[in-house]
């Protein structure tokens, strides 16, 4: 089976700085990976350059078995890629439904998409002609969400969306991954800080310390947890 992503031998950084040094990490179809790690160890690099916002250095990125290194950020995307960054990159002064209507331009289709997305983010229906910028943090992380999910991409990138929110609404982004991966293919890489979340979602694991990779497994293994926690403590 064609991996969902695959990463060989990766180094990326900006300018002189060297930030991710022969990155390798493989996710399959349907999966969800968490990628964890304290600030500044390059997990938003890594997506950066997954992306094509950051060149890659060395190394290759394939994305459902085609080669997608140097390609940028647009192309990338229409690999059927979402990716739902750390900066909250709406369109403040537009609405809640014309932020929507960027990735799927027929309003009726949002509508229907929304009364599902709405089972886990009432909030948004409530708001869809607010603008986004008078949203709250936490409804401005559910808007990014709703984005990255509308257009049912094969492969996602989320860059810490437990962020700041709420346990109800981290309870709400878990049940929204879940369900969609359940419903349709999907696969998904998630960077994380916030490990009962990861374990709660995720299938597999690997934790970056100053741009390597120094863990990596099943969440389900004997004793991983305690190996991760270590790694984020340390």
């Amino acid at each position: 089976m064609t991996a969902a992503l695959e990463i060989s031998g990766v180094s990326s950084g900006y300018g002189e700085a060297l930030v991710l040094r022969n990155i390798d990490l493989v996710i399959e179809p349907g999966e969800i990976f968490a990628l964890l790690g304290k600030n500044g160890m390059g997990k938003s690099t890594l997506l950066k350059t997954i992306m094509g916002y950051l060149p890659a250095r060395a190394g290759h990125i394939r994305i459902a078995g085609a080669e997608t290194t140097g390609l940028p950020p647009n192309r990338v995307a229409r690999r059927s890629v979402a990716f739902t960054p750390q900066e909250k990159t709406l369109f403040q002064d537009l609405s809640v439904a014309d932020n929507l209507r960027l990735v799927l331009p027929d309003m009726r289709r949002v509508e229907a998409e929304l009364d599902r997305i709405s089972t886990w983010f009432p909030v948004l229906r409530r708001r869809l002609h607010q603008k986004a910028g008078t949203l709250s943090g936490g409804e401005q992380k559910m808007l990014l969400m709703a984005r990255a999910i509308l257009p049912e991409a094969r492969l996602m990138l989320v860059d810490e969306i437990s962020e700041g929110l709420q346990p109800t609404m981290v309870r709400a982004v878990t049940d929204v991954l879940s369900a969609e991966r359940k419903r349709r293919p999907m696969a998904a890489l998630l960077v994380e800080q916030n490990v009962a979340f990861a374990w709660a979602v995720a299938d597999r694991f690997a934790v970056l310390k100053r741009g390597e990779i120094v863990a990596r497994g099943d969440v389900a293994d004997p004793g991983a947890l305690e190996v991760v926690e270590q790694h984020l403590r340390v």
